[in-house]
C-alpha cells in the first residue's frame, strides 16, 4: 500500500479563496501622506484631460506584491489544515489462546526408533523436536509455553509471543535432562498453575509422553479433572510402545483417560510420519479467529508550509524595508 497525503482539517482549505471574496467588499487601503493644496490644481487636471476623484486616489499595490501576499496566505492556510502523510498500516496479531506444550524427557525418549526427514534413524526426542519446531512456526496468534518433565516437571519456556525463542529453547532440551522417570501428572499440575494467571479465553495443553507415569505426586487422571474444572483442554500424544514392559510401557488407557476427562483427544504415533499427521490434525481441530490490531502511522507535515510562510514573509519584509530605504535616500 502506497503512502497517501491527506489533511486533518480539509474544510480549512476553503479559506484559500477568502481574499477574492473580501476584496470587492472591503475598501482599499489608503496611506495617509502630507499634501500641498494648489489653487490651480483643477485647471492643470483639465488641461491634461484627467478627472481626479473628490477624495483622492488610492495607490494600487504592484502585481508582484499581490502575488506574494496571496502565496503567503496559501501557505498559512495549508499549515492550519495540517497536511499529513498516511503511511502503510502496521498490523500486530493479538494472542487469543494460551497453548502449553508438555514434553517428556525421560530416559526412554533416547530410544532410536524414529526416522528424521532424511530417512536417518534418530531418537524419539529428536523426532519430536523436529515436528514441534514446524508446529510452532504456525502458532501465530497463540501465546506458547513449554514444560518439560522427567522425575519432576519444570517450566522451560513461560508463556510468550516470541515463537522463535520458544523454538530455540525447545531445541536445547535433551533426554534425561529432568531425570529418567516420568512424572506426567506433576507436569499437568504445573501447567494448571502456570495457566491460572492467564486472562485469555481459550487454554489448551498438548502433552507428549512415551512412558508410564511412575513418579507423580498427583495421578494424571486427577490432574485432568482439575484442568477440566479450570477450563483447560488436554490433547495427549503417545509415542511409546504399548507392548513394552516396566516403566517404558506406554499406558494408553491412562493417557486416553486424561484426554477424555479434560475434553481433549488421544493420539498414538508409531513413527515420525504419524507424528506429523497428528500435529496437522491438531492444527485443523483447533482453528480459531485470529485477532489483529492495525495502526496506520501519520507523519505530520504542517511544519513545511509553516516554515515556508515564515521564510518568505521575512524575505518580503526585508525587501520592503530595502525599498523604503532606497526611496527615502532618493
Amino acid at each position: 500500500m502506497s503512502k497517501t497525503l491527506l489533511f486533518a482539517y480539509p474544510w480549512l482549505l476553503l479559506l484559500i479563496g477568502l481574499p477574492f471574496l473580501l476584496r470587492p467588499l472591503l475598501p482599499p487601503w489608503r496611506e495617509a501622506r502630507p499634501a500641498l493644496r494648489l489653487p490651480w490644481f483643477d485647471r492643470v487636471a483639465a488641461l491634461s484631460g484627467q478627472t481626479p476623484s473628490p477624495r483622492g486616489g488610492a495607490a494600487l499595490a504592484p502585481r508582484g506584491q499581490l502575488l506574494m501576499l496571496f502565496v503567503l496566505w496559501i501557505l498559512l492556510v495549508l499549515a492550519l489544515a495540517r497536511p499529513q502523510l498516511l503511511e502503510p498500516p502496521l498490523s500486530k496479531v493479538v494472542p487469543t489462546r494460551d497453548l502449553l506444550l508438555l514434553v517428556d524427557l525421560s530416559g526412554s525418549m533416547e530410544t532410536r526408533d524414529f526416522d528424521n526427514a532424511a530417512g536417518q534413524q534418530v531418537d524419539r526426542l529428536a523426532a519430536v523436536k523436529a515436528v514441534l519446531d514446524e508446529f510452532l512456526t504456525r502458532r501465530e496468534g497463540d501465546r506458547v509455553g513449554l514444560i518439560v518433565f522427567g522425575n519432576a516437571a519444570f517450566v522451560q519456556v513461560p508463556f510468550t509471543e516470541d515463537l522463535e525463542a520458544a523454538r530455540l529453547l525447545l531445541e536445547e532440551t535433551e533426554p534425561r535432562m529432568a531425570g529418567p522417570r516420568t512424572a506426567f501428572g506433576d507436569a499437568i499440575g504445573l501447567g494448571i498453575t502456570l495457566m491460572e494467571r492467564s486472562d485469555l479465553g481459550e487454554r489448551v495443553m498438548i502433552a507428549l509422553t512415551d512412558g508410564n507415569d511412575t513418579g507423580s505426586r498427583i495421578p494424571p487422571a486427577e490432574a485432568a479433572r482439575v484442568a477440566r474444572d479450570n477450563g483447560i483442554t488436554i490433547h495427549v500424544v503417545g509415542v511409546g510402545d504399548p507392548a513394552a514392559a516396566g516403566e517404558e510401557k506406554l499406558d494408553e488407557q491412562a493417557l486416553r483417560d486424561v484426554a477424555q476427562i479434560s475434553g481433549g483427544r488421544y493420539f498414538h504415533a508409531a513413527d515420525r510420519k504419524e507424528l506429523e499427521q497428528i500435529y496437522h490434525e491438531l492444527d485443523r481441530m483447533d482453528t480459531r479467529e485470529v485477532e489483529t490490531l492495525s495502526h496506520q502511522p501519520r507523519l505530520e507535515l504542517f511544519h513545511w508550509p509553516l516554515g515556508a510562510f515564515l521564510l518568505l514573509g521575512l524575505l518580503y519584509q526585508a525587501g520592503a524595508g530595502m525599498r523604503r530605504l532606497n526611496a527615502g535616500g532618493g
